[in-house]
């Protein structure tokens, strides 16, 4: 998913007009997901004997969301995120290999807003308790594959902008990122949708 598709969406929906606005829904719950593109690097993979040095890609990922808003400037939240399976060829060293990396696990979430009308300014912080698998297949016969699975946790913080529509549908554009020990560098930009109660 292209980031200039994710910032046209949200400059297109901002030109809605409050109308379809309520402050009926200042508190309650909520549910909802989203649909984004995922990028990681991770670099100096010790245990493939130097075959791969660096791993970079991206893919789709999708989470799904549970919250409550406490009042307009506060809410809590619990996702489930998958961050899809990045995967590619790498060449390092004289050897070459495909890759994937796996991630998905759960957020919880405190989530800080400035509303504006319709349209609110927000930005997140939680905690990601994930499972990470690693896989490369090394073509040279004297590099043995490479597999890892582990699980991890790492804070996670993200900042975005959404409008409300008809009342109860709240649309947002969000970036996040992972501060991981595991991954040298690791975000993603979400476009997601929720249902307010």
């Amino acid at each position: 998913m292209k980031r200039g598709f994710l910032a046209a969406t949200v400059l297109a929906l901002s030109g809605v007009t409050g109308a379809a606005y309520s402050a009926d829904n200042d508190s309650g719950f909520y549910l909802g997901g989203g649909v984004g593109q995922f990028n990681v690097k991770i670099d100096d993979i010790d245990d493939t004997d130097n075959a791969i040095e660096r791993l970079k890609d991206d893919d789709t990922a999708w989470k799904a969301f549970a919250g409550y808003r406490v009042n307009p400037y506060l809410s809590l939240e619990l996702a489930y995120i998958d961050f899809g399976n990045p995967n590619g060829r790498a060449t390092a060293s004289g050897s070459s290999g495909d890759y994937q990396v796996k991630l998905s696990g759960f957020a919880p979430y405190v989530i800080g807003t400035i509303p504006l009308g319709p349209v609110e300014l927000f930005g997140k912080i939680g905690y990601y308790f994930y499972d990470v698998d690693l896989t490369a297949d090394i073509d040279n016969p004297t590099s043995p594959d490479f597999r890892s699975s582990s699980s991890d946790e790492d804070l996670l913080y993200g900042f975005g902008a959404g409008i409300t529509l008809f009342d109860h549908l709240h649309a947002r554009l969000e970036y996040e990122r992972i501060d991981s020990d595991v991954l040298d560098d690791a975000d993603a930009i979400w476009l997601s949708g929720a249902w307010r109660f």
